[in-house]
């Protein structure tokens, strides 16, 4: 099973590729469940806003579409992410875009973990994960540079 970023319609390039599937990995992992098939697709507002209008009925602009297709514990699906709309993100909210762009990336793994956004209460629990998941970022590159 496996973890694949795809471009489409823009130009990005993730680095360090390998850490980031280290980390989805290990954030499945904490909550017990197994990693399957799991697709990052990096592309524009006017993709992701397709996607929006086609899939979900909404028509306005989003950072991340999430897709899933897991079963049972077996998790996988398909993350769209607007690049465009991460960089909006991080300046309004004064973050680092790769920050930000962490976020959202596991903003859609927690999706596939089923977890919500809809209320104020999922919101703050999706927000509280965000965080334990980014402070496994931090953990996963000290533990790869062997700090």
């Amino acid at each position: 099973m496996a973890v694949r970023f795809h471009i489409s319609e823009i130009h990005f390039h993730l680095k360090n590729k390998n850490l980031y599937k280290s980390w989805i990995r290990n954030v499945i992992e904490a909550h017990n469940k197994i990693q399957g098939e799991i697709s990052y697709i990096f592309t524009s507002n006017t993709a992701l806003r397709e996607l929006n209008r086609s899939y979900l009925n909404h028509d306005y602009f989003t950072d991340v579409i999430t897709f899933d297709y897991s079963e049972g514990n077996l998790i996988s699906g398909d993350i769209f992410i607007s690049i465009e709309q991460v960089e909006i993100n991080a300046g309004i909210y004064k973050e680092d875009f790769g920050e930000e762009l962490k976020r959202v990336m596991i903003h859609g793994v927690l999706h596939l973990l089923g977890i919500g956004d809809g209320t104020d209460v999922e919101r703050k629990r999706m927000r509280k994960l965000e965080n334990e998941a980014l402070h496994l970022w931090l953990k996963g590159i000290k533990n790869d540079s062997g700090i």
